[in-house]
């Protein structure tokens, strides 16, 4: 799917809704197993952010205090109000440093929580894989860990700072409007008239921050999805580092990697330009707000209606009032950041939801005793059929080789049997019974070689002798002394010891049914030859069903299936 239109289409459907959906996101976390400890830090960090507000207050009073009795030259009265703003600069900095900790410390919690739902969500149901075959999402390695990230501390961020501005902005509004007096204008007397001053400031200075940075939550999206597709290019140079060396092919990269490099620069400086332009309006409208109290507030005071340290409240309420009231030009870019983090949540979110929703084409079921392949129709994305009506029985014991032609559907079946095949129809029965399925390209995870051979199943599954022997029957001898070796073993290992290691795991697992795609294409037809013998021998009563092209395996295998033109034909025995 382009990735624009993806955008688009996440926008569209996520109009009129996008609270909704967003609201689905955060509560869960809180009705959750964890929900006392959560509320509990998040009552406390609320109250901590309250009495921040109630410091904001109480330094308003001071400012009057103190201006008055510089205006009046007082001195134990200003010796006794620098002392007092000690006392409140002490309960402001011990409250900074709780809130700040504590908030913390929620964020981390309930991103652990969320990161932990969406790693069994991403892969349950084969999402893993279908995202990535589908092309329905970009990048869900970033849309877990970075934007899952952002999305908590940007959620408690800005939720916590919009409570905090509506107490501030009651509070201030109150001193405000007590201080501030009342001004006749044509005859018409308007009462706490510095409030009204402030609401329009405000109003207008909203209205003209959207207008300027609303493109800011599209290109942050944007921004995100360009990063995530730099680093993914880098990472893939990096696995694939000696093909890429064999085949010379640094100058290839090197224009991928730039043209990859060109999608963030020409983005970053449309991000620049906007930003640019909120910067200038957002800075003139903080400059003008601490002049302006000061300019509808002066004619009180050069009438000696007021007192110096009555004009410095007042700018102090007016500066809070109007910081309150501006959270959202203040705010701005750290929601147009935040919604385009919720977006790509909710688009990487939706393509799971129709993937789990989504009618498999292909009936797999696991049940029975034997392999039944009934009416099975495969097709490619492009609507070209690989399989029609095939059929075939595979009894406990078969040992079955599937050959064909290159791109004939040889893998593809087995992708079928392996829940992975979305688009055909028709059924397919499998045993109920132990299997284990070895591609052609052995997954290796990092870690001990212990639990590279016995993955997926835990790295203490099996005694030490019992490693050491599959490793032997397996012509590994050399990496029994390294079991407990920690190491990327799909880059220490060539492809034919990483396939052998994929016959020790099987001998490990000890399936009933196996089923191989291409497991021996990197092996010589020795040491193919012994492991075929080994799985024979030490497994007895084993059902196989295995992908090849090697005339060498067929005497391993008493039945031969050829897919040809689209069917599945039993080909003869053959001494």
């Amino acid at each position: 799917m382009n990735q624009n239109a993806e955008y688009s289409a996440v926008n569209d459907a996520v109009r009129g809704q996008f609270f909704r959906k967003v609201w689905a996101i955060i509560t869960p976390y809180w009705r959750s197993e964890e929900k006392g400890k959560a509320w509990t830090l998040l009552i406390a960090v609320i109250a901590l952010s309250l009495l921040s507000v109630g410091i904001s207050v109480w330094f308003n009073t001071w400012y009057k205090d103190f201006y008055n009795a510089l205006q009046k030259k007082d001195e134990a009265a200003f010796w006794q109000l620098i002392l007092y703003f000690c006392a409140i600069a002490a309960v402001a900095i011990i409250g900074a440093v709780y809130r700040l900790y504590l908030t913390q410390m929620l964020t981390i919690r309930w991103r652990a929580w969320l990161t932990e739902k969406h790693f069994s969500r991403w892969l349950a149901d084969k999402n893993y894989y279908q995202l990535e075959q589908g092309g329905y999402t970009d990048n869900p390695d970033q849309r877990i860990s970075e934007d899952l990230n952002n999305f908590t501390s940007n959620t408690l961020e800005l939720g916590i700072g919009l409570l905090r501005n509506i107490v501030s902005l009651v509070s201030f509004s109150i001193i405000l409007w007590g201080v501030s007096g009342s001004i006749e204008i044509y005859g018409i007397t308007i009462p706490g008239y510095m409030f009204w001053c402030v609401l329009l400031y405000a109003v207008v200075g909203s209205w003209l921050t959207h207008l300027i940075g609303r493109r800011l939550i599209g290109l942050n999206n944007q921004q995100q999805r360009f990063e995530a597709d730099l680093r993914f290019s880098m990472v893939r140079i990096r696995e694939n580092a000696e093909s890429i060396a064999l085949y010379n092919g640094e100058p290839n990269e090197n224009r991928r990697l730039s043209g990859r490099f060109g999608n963030v620069w020409h983005n970053f400086w449309d991000i620049m330009k906007v930003s640019k332009r909120l910067t200038f309006f957002t800075a003139g409208y903080s400059q003008a707000a601490i002049i302006f109290p000061f300019i509808v507030a002066s004619p009180r005071y050069l009438a000696g209606k007021i007192e110096l340290g009555e004009l410095m409240q007042i700018s102090s309420a007016f500066g809070n009032v109007q910081e309150s009231f501006s959270w959202f030009i203040s705010a701005y870019q750290s929601l147009a950041s935040w919604r385009a983090t919720c977006d790509r949540l909710l688009s990487f979110r939706q393509a799971m939801t129709d993937n789990e929703q989504r009618v498999p084409a292909i009936d797999v079921q696991n049940q029975g005793s034997e392999l039944q392949v009934h009416n099975l129709g495969l097709d490619l994305a492009d609507g070209r059929h690989l399989l029609t009506s095939a059929d075939m029985t595979v009894e406990p014991g078969d040992r079955v080789m599937l050959s064909g032609r290159s791109g004939s559907g040889k893998s593809t079946l087995l992708r079928a049997m392996g829940h992975l095949w979305p688009a055909g129809h028709g059924n397919i029965r499998l045993p109920a019974a132990r299997y284990l399925f070895l591609p052609q390209k052995p997954y290796l995870p990092i870690g001990t070689l212990r639990e590279a051979l016995s993955y997926p199943q835990p790295g203490d599954t099996y005694g030490p002798e019992r490693y050491e022997q599959v490793l032997e029957t397996c012509r590994l001898p050399h990496l029994v002394k390294r079991l407990d070796e920690a190491n990327h073993w799909q880059r220490m290992l060539s492809p034919g010891e990483q396939q052998r290691l994929a016959f020790a795991r099987a001998l490990l697992y000890a399936p009933q049914w196996l089923y191989m795609d291409e497991a021996t294409s990197a092996m010589d037809e020795e040491d193919e030859a012994t492991l075929y013998q080994a799985l024979i021998d030490q497994l007895p009563g084993l059902s196989i069903v295995s992908v090849g092209h090697r005339s060498s395996l067929k005497r391993f295998h008493p039945r031969h299936v050829r897919i040809d033109s689209g069917h599945l034909v039993e080909q003869p025995v053959t001494a």
